[in-house]
């Protein structure tokens, strides 16, 4: 049989470029060298503002991207900051999440958010995965966290990685350090909220009180007011109780709670602590449709002081909070902490309890 001559092989294809902009391109362009170009992506407050408009200009022009990856397989750490919110809807933790990616960026840091959900399982999925990308630091909210997520925290922290739990500033009751933070916590005493709430409502009167909790089992920091809220009261000689909203909307909820409130006619409740604003405006508007005097029959407090409260008739009595200020305080605290090789600074926050019309004695 003849044999079939070998085909030639096929000629290799030529390796494409990636096609980026380089560093030296830029500098080229804005007339520095590349090692200026580098300072201002890190450090823009390093160079001479004249010459961070030409590089700036530079960087428009032609449509330079860092290379994130070369960093990190050069430095070991990213310039990115992993933070785990509950909710993005919710404008308490969006304030927060701008408070810290302003703070953060102009040291030349990234902010890098995943929504948690309220579920400390999910909290510990995500943190598994950001902490794949080697973060400069990571910000989580609340001290509670799954036993596997503590692990991962702690080992982050071991390995020289900041850790700062916001929105809480309250001891550690679980496991060896209780009495103390395992991390720093940058927030305020949600205890001393609950306590304020019921001393405010007794201040004007009121014996029969009642706290109105979040439906979400995992919403650990409105529990805890509502606890403090109840032991405030009964400690005071009223009788206090708590009433789980439904589920699902928080203004539905908050109408459909007054049900609850408004049941066993002389002896119902006679002012009421909400664990937000939107569930106490919900149960005022539902109040006013039904033509519930608040605060005549029902005193109404709620706790955010969101925009809305100011809008209401009458308008909401509530709990101001540090919301961006969180965001900011932990900035300062996670870039002190970089800079210096140290542990973030635990720091207490001030709120205020704003008195309106809808608790008026």
């Amino acid at each position: 049989m003849a044999s079939r001559p070998l085909a030639d092989p096929p000629a290799r294809q030529a390796r494409r470029g990636h096609g980026r902009v380089t560093l030296q391109q830029v500098a080229d362009a804005a007339g520095v060298t590349a090692i200026t170009v580098s300072r201002y992506l890190r450090e823009p407050a390093r160079v001479a503002a004249e010459t961070g408009e030409r590089i700036q200009a530079a960087l428009s022009r032609t449509g330079y991207v860092p290379n994130k990856q070369a960093g990190l397989l050069a430095s070991g750490v990213g310039n990115i900051v992993a933070a785990l919110l509950p909710n993005l809807a919710n404008s308490i933790f969006a304030e927060t999440a701008q408070g810290l990616s302003d703070g953060l960026q102009a040291a030349g840091y990234e902010l890098l958010i995943a929504s948690t959900g309220y579920s400390l399982e999910r909290e510990e999925e995500q943190l598994r995965a950001l902490l794949g990308w080697h973060p400069a630091a990571v910000v989580v909210t609340g001290r509670r966290h799954a036993p596997g997520a503590q692990r991962l925290l702690a080992a982050a922290q071991q390995a020289g990685t900041p850790v700062v739990e916001i929105w809480d500033r309250q001891a550690r009751e679980d496991g060896p350090s209780r009495g103390r933070p395992a991390f720093a916590q940058i927030g305020f005493n949600h205890d001393d909220v609950g306590r304020a709430m019921a001393g405010h409502l007794l201040g004007a009167g009121h014996r029969r009180l009642a706290y109105v909790d979040s439906a979400v089992a995992e919403d650990y920091r409105a529990h805890e007011r509502g606890q403090a809220f109840c032991r405030a009261a009964q400690a005071a000689g009223a009788s206090a109780r708590v009433v789980v909203a439904p589920s699902g909307d928080a203004f539905d909820a908050g109408r459909q709670a007054l049900d609850d409130l408004l049941r066993d006619g002389d002896a119902a409740v006679g002012a009421a602590a909400f664990a937000n604003d939107n569930l106490a405006a919900g149960a005022l508007l539902e109040a006013a449709r039904r033509g519930v005097a608040v605060p005549g029959r029902l005193a109404v407090l709620g706790f955010g002081d969101f925009a809305i409260a100011r809008q209401l008739t009458p308008p909401l009595s509530s709990v101001q909070l540090p919301r961006l200020d969180i965001g900011r305080v932990t900035a300062q605290a996670l870039l002190a902490a970089l800079r210096d090789g140290a542990a973030p600074q635990a720091v207490s926050l001030p709120w205020a309890l704003v008195a309106r019309g809808s608790t008026a004695a």
